[in-house]
């Protein structure tokens, strides 16, 4: 993954769809997109759109989430609305300033929406959503930022894959 004499603060993640540079802070940022995976892959197992969302605040990740719309019949029980709740209640407040999160698929216009609200200072996703584009490069381009995600892209494909048998 990373090319010989390359320096830990910067890699090239390379693959055949999209290169994709970013900044690494000693792994962290790649440490905290694996969790969102690992939630995404819960959902999967519940047979629910795989998608999984961290929230951390000072380094410390304070709500952990993935799609639960299936399993609690509810259009809003996505992976950033659920975080966004555990989060809340967690700093007993919806001000959730300086928190970063870390989601697998870019937010449709439902979490955007109360992301901005609940005063999320960045988001980190995975995979690009090409049926809910949402996120408009030109005014978000320093509140949401794409991590090449490859295993969040699988994922998607595979769930997706699996239900047009």
């Amino acid at each position: 993954m990373f090319e010989s004499g390359q320096r830990r603060n910067s890699a090239a993640l390379r693959s055949s769809k999209c290169v994709c540079f970013f900044i690494i802070l000693g792994g962290i940022m790649k440490e905290y997109m694996n969790l969102a995976l690992h939630e995404a892959q819960k959902a999967y197992k519940k047979d629910e759109v795989p998608v999984g969302a961290i929230i951390v605040k000072d380094g410390n990740i304070i709500a952990k989430a993935h799609n639960l719309k299936e399993k609690r019949q509810c259009v809003i029980e996505h992976a950033e609305i659920i975080a966004i709740r555990k989060a809340s209640k967690k700093l007993k407040s919806w001000h959730l300033d300086n928190c970063v999160m870390y989601v697998t698929l870019e937010p449709c216009q439902m979490c955007k929406g109360a992301i901005e609200q609940s005063r999320i200072k960045k988001v980190y996703y995975g995979a690009e959503s090409y049926i809910y584009k949402c996120i408009d490069n030109n005014v978000s381009r320093e509140t949401y930022i794409k991590l090449c995600s490859d295993e969040a892209s699988n994922l998607l494909s595979k769930f997706f894959k699996s239900k047009r048998k």
